[in-house]
């Protein structure tokens, strides 16, 4: 009695969808350039929160969580390419690419708002010596929002810079995702 033969489909799969190049020549491309700068500026906002010893853990819980998640997530993103693994993994890597980073955008884009009203709600504190004494006293101005946060210089001006990285990396995120919903179509 023979075996049945083997049924071609059941033994092979289809190759992986990926339009990238694989390799260091992913870094020549746009998206590659792309995913280099959302390590970079992601990683300088993970620095710059975490160096302003995060006063407000409330508001900069979120942005120290997406931006240490999303510069791993990205890293791994781009050894994967520059390593060559992605031929090697059986999926749609034009559509993982797209859902990646719409939702690193997503939660960036909140990050970015977050860090913002942070910032931007610095009640003015400042330490004011009074006349005739040798005693100072913290004066506050009155905040024009719900939300009221006291940051020395250094900790504003940390998180000033914070907010501006965080603010560019959600662009590269738009941009690579705009340019990955259009590999993905081709």
């Amino acid at each position: 009695m023979s075996e049945p033969a083997a049924n071609p489909a059941a033994t092979s799969f289809p190759a992986p969808t990926i339009s990238l190049p694989l390799g260091l020549e992913v870094l020549r491309t746009y998206s590659g350039a792309l995913v280099c700068l959302e390590i970079l500026f992601g990683g300088l906002v993970w620095i710059l929160v975490a160096s302003s010893n995060v006063p407000v853990p409330l508001l900069q819980g979120w942005v120290m969580f997406v931006s240490v998640t999303t510069f791993f997530l990205s890293s791994a993103y781009l050894a994967l390419l520059v390593t060559g693994l992605a031929d090697r993994i059986n999926t749609d890597w034009n559509f993982l690419d797209v859902f990646y980073h719409f939702l690193a955008l997503l939660f960036y884009f909140a990050a970015f708002v977050l860090e913002a009203a942070t910032t931007a709600a610095n009640g003015g504190a400042y330490v004011k010596q009074l006349n005739n004494t040798t005693q100072n006293v913290m004066c506050i101005t009155y905040p024009r929002g719900n939300i009221f946060t006291v940051l020395n210089d250094n900790q504003y001006s940390i998180n000033v810079a914070a907010t501006i990285f965080a603010f560019l990396v959600t662009l590269c995120y738009g941009c690579s995702m705009v340019m990955g919903f259009k590999r993905w179509k081709m």
